[in-house]
């Protein structure tokens, strides 16, 4: 895992013992909410020596605690989170058209940016009930298989965009994931043309999405904006007639917005 996200061109200054406290942080999810040492060592690929003077650490910082043998997260570690939310004005600035667009269409929307093979979730507002993936700020899922992801990959130029097809090993999250790269190329190629992309039970079975960009000043997508609902009550086609342009719409505002304020579009921009 360590190696998956650390890039291998490293710049002088790279302190690889940060590097390896953050992974071991970010090792830690729902599937494996309490571990062992050698569980840490084995998922982040230290030694356990490494594992163990990491874990050391972030348990004396608070990050870390410990009950027998097993590690967990403290709540602390949502303080690194809340300081982005702080940081970026989510509350102020993308929440606002989330709400907007829940609003008009009900259902759910959100706001996320492209993090190596997956979106990471920076907004999300929903009145949705039921069971379905969890789009809280900080949730992960392949890029692959969400509209968000698709539009963001479709931003991406074309030398990294090649880089992901031959890097990413697409996994079949439904029956209906697409996971053939060639298809998954000429799909992009398509989002490309149509500045949007929609997704029926790619993710999860009930979820139909329709996401568009959010341009920085650059011209090139910094984040995505979606809107969803629930495959049966709605199609992606009737999400194109009806939502399409609202969504450009509230996409144009906060890109106006993000431009006025060159710090925010750093902070929420795709790198």
């Amino acid at each position: 895992m360590l190696e998956d996200n650390l890039d291998a061109a490293r710049p002088a200054e790279f302190v690889e013992a940060l590097a390896k406290g953050l992974s071991i942080l970010e090792s830690f999810d729902s599937e494996h909410p309490e571990m062992t040492l050698s569980d840490v060592a084995r998922r982040v690929g230290l030694s356990p020596a490494a594992a163990r003077r990491s874990l050391i650490t972030l348990q004396a910082l608070g990050y870390v605690g410990q009950t027998n043998k097993r590690f967990h997260l403290r709540p602390k570690v949502m303080s690194l989170g809340s300081a982005f939310y702080f940081s970026a004005r989510v509350d102020e600035i993308l929440q606002p058209e989330l709400r907007h667009l829940v609003g008009t269409f009900g259902d759910a929307s959100s706001v996320a940016t492209l993090e190596g093979h997956d979106v990471l979730y920076i907004a999300h507002y929903s009145e949705q009930r039921a069971r379905r993936p969890t789009a809280v700020v900080g949730a992960r899922y392949p890029a692959h298989a969400t509209s968000l992801g698709r539009v963001l990959l479709a931003g991406l130029p074309d030398a990294e965009f090649d880089r992901y097809l031959r890097e990413v090993e697409p996994v079949p999250l439904t029956k209906k994931t697409v996971v053939d790269k060639a298809a998954l190329k000429d799909i992009i190629v398509e989002v490309r043309e149509n500045n949007y992309s929609t997704t029926t039970d790619q993710l999860d079975y009930g979820i139909t999405a329709l996401a568009v960009p959010i341009r920085g000043a650059a011209g090139r997508p910094i984040a995505a904006l979606n809107t969803s609902g629930y495959t049966g009550l709605v199609t992606a086609e009737e999400l194109l007639e009806k939502r399409l342009q609202p969504l450009r719409a509230s996409a144009a505002r906060l890109a106006s917005t993000l431009s006025r304020y060159p710090v925010l579009e750093s902070i929420i921009g795709t790198r």
